[in-house]
């Protein structure tokens, strides 16, 4: 059956700041304090949705969520009015703020891990919503991205939807970032690939400088939740070495697209093992495994997690052939650029490499493959998706003005107690859902 691959990117929130929130994710915390600019990062976003859009890939907006999250600040013991909780804690505890007030969300990868309605038991689309237990400024975020993809995907005969695994470390879940799919065309069934950082239960190696976010049975949850066979799935460890070198997700070592696996040589534990489990499997739905694996001596894992040359997105073009897009930071590195020259002059299924501008995002830990969920649909679903999440030239026009009447253009972590930051942020948010179709999907608009 045909089938599209749709992405669907994160939109990046008004109180996007530098406050070096994620441990392990180097460029993170490099960055911490750092003056943000919530409004280029936004537009930034819109650019790439838009040059993909118009190169024929069919794309999607996911909307930020309410920042500062006040529902949050309540559970936690705040009381009074909005503007009395907002100079409460920004007084006893102004990195608590901070937490509650971060953009982070628009790393949309960690939103949910999606199966296609090819490979599910029951032929619908599933969708799990992450925990991200293992950050706080993560974790508060499960609700609301469960409202929204409650709200995208509408229809229970096309879409299921699981709630977030129990908010416990032995089920850390950290979505689509330690997922990946291989298959022969998009509508054909395939075989997931499920990376995890630590076996909770016990039993084998772990990072020991930074911690393993993903774990075995949180993936193993997930798969049960999606009706996945045994033989559709593989579970794979990522290589602890590299995850205490920054590689705080697959997605910083590893990309796949259809029967590619482009990834690092050192991205993986027991590797040759797991790839031959995957040509297996793969075989069985005739499909040839294509494993592009980068050398060390050519790019080193340091080299990987400066550029965030994995965290890319890899796409089919018309042709068949496949588009690599990076950040601009790749294109800086001699070592990556150089790279991937010799791939794009080799037999590669890669042909094309196309470069963007994501500094605020990148500052902050986040590249291309972070900004987006894929989600695979027939165009029976496809017609079921609330239709004004697609982006095209009226909705780039209509959210680029969106974004210039709301956003500031210079942020600190201080501003983040601005009472008007809140209203603004809510008045923002009230009209994205009328723009986007989406209905009432944040607490304040319950109230």
């Amino acid at each position: 059956m045909k089938a599209y691959e749709v992405n669907f990117d994160g939109l990046v929130g008004l109180t996007h700041h530098y406050a070096g929130l994620s441990f392990g994710n180097v460029a993170s915390t490099s960055n911490q304090n750092a003056v943000s600019n919530p409004k280029l990062a936004a537009l930034q976003g819109l650019k790439k949705m838009k040059a993909l859009s118009d190169m024929g890939f069919k794309q999607a907006v996911l909307p930020p969520h309410e920042r500062p999250h006040i529902p949050t600040l309540r559970q936690l013991g705040f009381s009074g009015s909005d503007e009395q909780i907002l100079a409460a804690v920004a007084s006893q505890s102004p990195k608590l703020l901070s937490q509650v007030s971060s953009a982070s969300c628009m790393w949309t990868a960690n939103a949910a891990t999606m199966s296609p309605s090819a490979d599910t038991l029951d032929g619908r689309a599933h969708f799990t919503i992450a925990n991200l237990n293992n950050k706080f400024h993560r974790a508060i975020e499960a609700e609301t991205t469960s409202a929204t993809f409650r709200a995208i995907f509408n229809n229970d005969d096309f879409f299921a939807h699981h709630d977030a695994l129990p908010q416990q470390a032995m089920m850390g879940d950290e979505g689509a970032a330690n997922h990946n799919r291989l298959c022969a065309d998009y509508g054909s069934k395939g075989v997931e690939v499920f990376v995890y950082g630590r076996q909770a239960l016990g039993g084998q190696i772990e990072p020991t400088r930074y911690p393993a976010r993903q774990t075995l049975e949180a993936s193993q949850a997930v798969a049960r939740l999606h009706g996945l066979k045994a033989e559709q799935t593989v579970f794979l460890q990522q290589n602890p070495e590299v995850i205490d070198q920054g590689v705080f997700h697959n997605d910083v070592i590893a990309v796949s697209n259809g029967p590619v696996l482009f990834h690092h040589q050192q991205a993986f534990l027991n590797k040759d093992a797991a790839f031959d489990d995957i040509r297996y499997k793969l075989s069985a739905v005739d499909c040839d495994f294509v494993p592009i694996e980068v050398p060390t001596e050519q790019v080193s894992v340091q080299d990987a997690v400066d550029t965030y040359l994995f965290n890319s997105q890899l796409l089919t073009k018309p042709d068949g052939k496949m588009l690599l897009v990076v950040p601009e930071e790749s294109r800086q590195n001699e070592n990556v650029w150089r790279y991937l020259n010799e791939l794009l002059a080799s037999q590669s299924p890669i042909d094309e490499v196309t470069v963007f501008d994501l500094r605020e995002s990148m500052r902050n830990g986040g590249g291309p493959a972070c900004l987006r969920q894929r989600v695979v649909l027939t165009e029976a679903e496809l017609q079921a998706v609330t239709p004004n999440v697609f982006m095209n030239d009226q909705l780039f026009a209509t959210l680029n003005a969106w974004v210039e009447r709301f956003y500031r253009d210079r942020l600190l972590e201080s501003d983040l107690a601005d009472p008007q930051l809140l209203r603004d942020n809510r008045q923002a948010l009230d009209e994205l859902t009328q723009i986007l179709g989406l209905g009432s999907i944040y607490p304040f608009q319950k109230v």
